[in-house]
């Protein structure tokens, strides 16, 4: 055994002897601090800098107002465009069940069948669709529920019409056919429609309700597109495709304005004056493409109507529930597409094809759409006609 009586550690920095405990005890626990010269541990590899911490800032603080600024250089219609390639699940039911009855076969005189358990079956049938020169009728009513006062322009009228009644093509003795009326209701807007809406054998239109660029939604052929002269589209776009254009005439001066179009005589500035929107000039169809439709359908529409009106008196209804009435004159089928208001929701889309909202319906006062919507719900809940859309 060897034992050690002295042992002296000197310390560079005093000088001071310790013993070996005290060396022991004073040997330096690892401290982790920055000295010029000697740094075991540096903190930047924990923390960035001042400068790269400012950068990286601003690079968050860019991409954060990218972020919220970007998207408002889009506009509104194409975000809804891209959001709308793929049909909605509930969109996908309803084309499935447009395509199911598009793929049956054609079933003579449904209509017929299913409206005469409703009361005002008996008016809604045996109308004539289009007025016709050896057919005169002593007028009663003034238009648009009859032509009484507008005798001598609708002569004038009708000597400018090659075949003023109903065509052969819609006719149709003996074949079975399917309408399809296609209202410009903003519930037809993403619907996707279009194509099956192109396989009807007649589809009616109203006023200036656009095709082209909406023929997703609302197809691109036109059988009978029914109008007044102040509603008529100003496109030439909108007639391709189209098989006839019926005026319905609301005061004398449009069946002026008719045989205008069909003569290329223009109207005078004067006779101009009257119309309460400007009205086009030439309507590129032939002079065999044009009708007038007769007040009688109005007139009808109008009467069946008043039976769920709170009002009395005359009613004058709408392109869309006069061209229902008028597709059960031609078709043993009627379908519709694009009906139905939903003024619960003010915000939503009035048309299908322009941003005005639902709440401007509010301010119109010469329909009644009230009683039009519960109409149109008895003929669909009598099964005489199918909502394609399931808005009504």
């Amino acid at each position: 055994m060897v034992t050690l009586n002295h042992l002296t550690v000197e310390d560079p920095d005093d000088g001071s002897p310790l013993l070996p405990e005290a060396a022991e005890a004073a040997t330096p626990t690892p401290v982790f601090h920055r000295q010029r010269g000697v740094t075991k541990t540096d903190s930047r590899e924990f923390f960035l800098s001042r400068s790269e911490n400012l950068a990286f800032s601003l690079t968050l603080l860019i991409i954060c107002y990218l972020a919220i600024l970007i998207p408002a250089y889009f506009p509104l219609d194409n975000v809804e465009t891209l959001s709308e390639d793929n049909p909605h699940p509930k969109d996908l039911v309803l084309l499935n069940q447009s395509a199911s009855l598009l793929s049956g076969p054609c079933q003579p005189r449904w209509c017929l069948n299913h409206l005469k358990p409703l009361s005002c079956s008996a008016s809604l049938l045996d109308i004539p669709v289009f007025v016709q020169q050896d057919r005169p009728v002593p007028w009663d009513l003034s238009p648009p529920l009859g032509l009484l006062g507008s005798e001598e322009p609708l002569a004038l009228a009708l000597a400018s019409l090659p075949q003023p009644g109903l065509p052969p093509s819609l006719r149709g003795e003996g074949s079975c056919r399917r309408c399809v009326v296609v209202g410009n209701g903003g519930v037809l807007h993403g619907s996707h429609l279009g194509s099956h809406i192109d396989q009807y054998d007649i589809i009616i239109r109203l006023n200036n309700a656009p095709v082209s660029g909406f023929e997703r939604d609302a197809g691109l052929r036109t059988t009978i597109r029914l109008i007044y002269p102040e509603g008529a589209p100003h496109s030439e776009s909108d007639y391709k495709n189209t098989t006839m254009v019926a005026l319905v005439v609301f005061k004398s001066l449009d069946l002026d304005w008719l045989t205008s179009v069909i003569t290329k005589k223009p109207l005078s500035f004067w006779s101009k004056l009257w119309f309460w929107r400007e009205v086009v000039d030439d309507i590129p169809l032939k002079p065999e493409n044009f009708r007038i439709l007769h007040p009688e359908i109005i007139h009808k529409t109008g009467q069946v109507l008043q039976k769920y009106a709170l009002k009395q008196g005359n009613m004058v209804p709408t392109l869309g529930a006069s061209a229902v009435v008028m597709a059960f004159q031609l078709c043993d089928q009627v379908s519709l597409a694009g009906f139905g208001y939903d003024m619960q929701h003010l915000e939503a889309r009035l048309h299908y094809y322009e941003t005005i909202r639902m709440g401007a319906m509010k301010s119109q006062v010469v329909h009644d759409i009230s009683a039009e919507k519960l109409f149109l719900r008895d003929l669909v809940a009598a099964g005489a006609v199918t909502d394609l859309i399931g808005a009504l």
